[in-house]
């Protein structure tokens, strides 16, 4: 059960990354997410069902994640589509395409199919226990993508991102165009999304449309736990490093909502219910922390 919470808490803390990437650092609240999530998922299916060097195929889920973020990207810069609107038109354009790339299905099986996850199984079965080669997959994996984001973000160009999404104007009198950060920051942001959507349907064994339903709440939610949970600090190693324990956190709560919840007579249609509580708690007690901290430093002050 725990080796369980953690797989499932790294592979979507990839998209939790993603999420990060789009929400805290260029402050863009794209729901592009709920559609490239099932888009990564649904390239990666079709590409392992025809025969594609799987990891040609991972490249190719990324690729696709990247467009879509990029679309979103151009219909807010170019038509002057508000951000929250481009994201949900995408998002809605998104269902479609997933449908077509599935072959005009809404589920595509990879049973007794042959996936990257099975490679690895096979190829460390014997060194490392069974029921943890996956935990320690995802854990290198998702460990990699996060250094290689800090990395990234210590960059000249990463740097000017972060910086667009502090101040947009303080970027333009610099003579730099902050729609190309945008769409590199967005196709990055729903790269990774993707990709966190193609491990997924190898983990679970198949690539649905519906898959990416309510995932940007999950991302959300993440994101916030791991801020609440962790000190704040402005250095991007610690901002990722929270993202990630967040997701391990919040799939911890929704493993534990959907076996035990039968105690209170919750069904796993009540997990969407859960999720928006846990925000709404989460808002609350930041919000009580804020005004905390105001009121230390006000009777500081006084004294």
């Amino acid at each position: 059960m725990i080796e369980g919470i953690f797989v499932e808490g790294l592979i979507y803390g990839i998209m939790v990354l993603g999420v990060f990437i789009s929400f805290r650092i260029l402050d863009f609240p794209d729901l592009t997410v709920d559609g490239s999530f099932p888009l990564g998922a649904a390239l990666m299916a079709q590409c392992i069902m025809m025969g594609v060097n799987l990891w040609v195929a991972l490249l190719v889920a990324f690729a696709g994640g990247v467009i879509a973020g990029v679309v979103t990207s151009l219909i807010h810069n170019h038509l002057k589509v508000p951000n929250l609107l481009a994201g949900i038109l995408t998002m809605t354009m998104l269902y479609s395409v997933n449908i077509r790339v599935l072959g005009n299905r809404a589920n595509v099986p990879l049973l007794n199919q042959e996936t990257i996850l099975s490679l690895v199984t096979e190829r460390l079965a014997g060194i490392i226990p069974d029921e943890y080669i996956l935990l320690v997959f995802f854990a290198v994996l998702t460990l990699a993508i996060k250094l290689l984001l800090d990395l990234f973000f210590r960059t000249d160009l990463g740097l000017t991102i972060g910086a667009m999404g502090n101040n947009e104007q303080m970027v333009i009198s610099q003579g730099v165009n902050p729609q190309t950060l945008k769409s590199i920051g967005l196709g990055l942001s729903n790269g990774l999304v993707a990709l966190s959507g193609a491990f997924a349907a190898q983990y679970l064994g198949f690539a649905d449309v519906g898959l990416g339903q309510g995932i940007i709440i999950s991302g959300l939610a993440s994101v916030m736990i791991g801020e609440f949970l962790i000190m704040k600090s402005n250095r991007i190693g610690v901002l990722t490093l929270c993202a990630v324990l967040g997701s391990i956190c919040f799939y911890a709560v929704m493993y534990v909502g959907r076996y035990y919840g039968y105690v209170i007579n919750m069904t796993p249609n009540d997990l969407n219910l859960i999720k928006g509580i846990l925000i709404i708690a989460l808002l609350v007690l930041t919000q009580s922390k804020k005004l905390k901290k105001f009121a230390v430093k006000a009777v500081v002050k006084n004294d």
